[in-house]
């Protein structure tokens, strides 16, 4: 599409034979005799029992950090008010979050329904994606505006184009379950949506939620997440 900067996934880096047979030179069991010898004089753990290698990759673990994401419009894992969906005035909620990890450049939010498929694919049915939110940022406003992009930069897409879309399961089915979530980045994602023409098709959501999700791999340093029920009345 000529709105969407794709960004491809950052290849997962293989891991180094070195890692797997010892040090050159060494067959693996003289390399563990080795370590073991040299330990035992050190007053330390042999190689391999106490961390070792894995040290540095504790460390990056460590940057990530879990958040607390709430909304005053319902409680976690509780029915959905007709307020905020199809079914009512469909306002968005207003939304809090704390714990922020240091070096939080940026937010981004999504609502979806996870009971949902589309094109019969993994994809479920996007309600509300929010990304560029400022990393100084500790909250999302009531009733947001329409317009892919706000003035603090925010910017947002659905299945309904430039707005949120409220839940609408039907009366007749099950309740299903909507999942927000929310990503703590340590970098702004450089993927715009241009404003539509009248007689122009609102862009593809799933291209463009897949691409953010691409542009996030490698920047995500804390999570949070918040659950709500909901189905039409009968």
């Amino acid at each position: 599409m000529r709105c969407i900067r794709s960004i491809r996934s950052i290849p997962v880096p293989t891991i180094a034979l070195a890692a797997l047979f010892g040090v050159a030179g060494n067959t693996p069991a003289q390399q563990r005799g080795a370590d073991a010898s040299a330990a035992s004089q050190q007053g330390a753990a042999p190689a391999g029992r106490a961390g070792g290698a894995r040290g540095g990759r504790g460390g990056r673990g460590s940057a990530f950090q879990n958040m607390t994401l709430t909304t005053t419009a319902w409680p976690d894992g509780g029915m959905i008010p007709l307020r905020y969906t199809q079914a009512g005035a469909e306002l968005s909620p207003a939304i809090q979050w704390s714990a922020v990890p240091a070096g939080t450049v940026s937010f981004v939010l999504i609502f979806h329904d996870a009971d949902t498929l589309v094109n019969n694919s993994t994809d479920d049915l996007l309600h509300w994606m929010l990304w560029n939110i400022p990393g100084t940022a500790t909250a999302v406003a009531q009733g947001r505006p329409d317009g892919f992009e706000l003035a603090d930069g925010t910017r947002q897409i659905s299945v309904s184009g430039s707005r949120y879309r409220g839940p609408g399961a039907s009366a007749t089915g099950p309740i299903h379950h909507y999942v927000m979530e929310l990503y703590a980045l340590d970098t702004m994602l450089d993927i715009k949506v241009d404003p539509q023409g009248p007689q122009e098709a609102n862009p593809n959501v799933q291209t463009i939620r897949t691409s953010i999700i691409q542009a996030m791999v490698g920047h995500i340093r804390g999570k949070a997440a918040y659950f709500g029920l909901f189905r039409r009345p009968q």
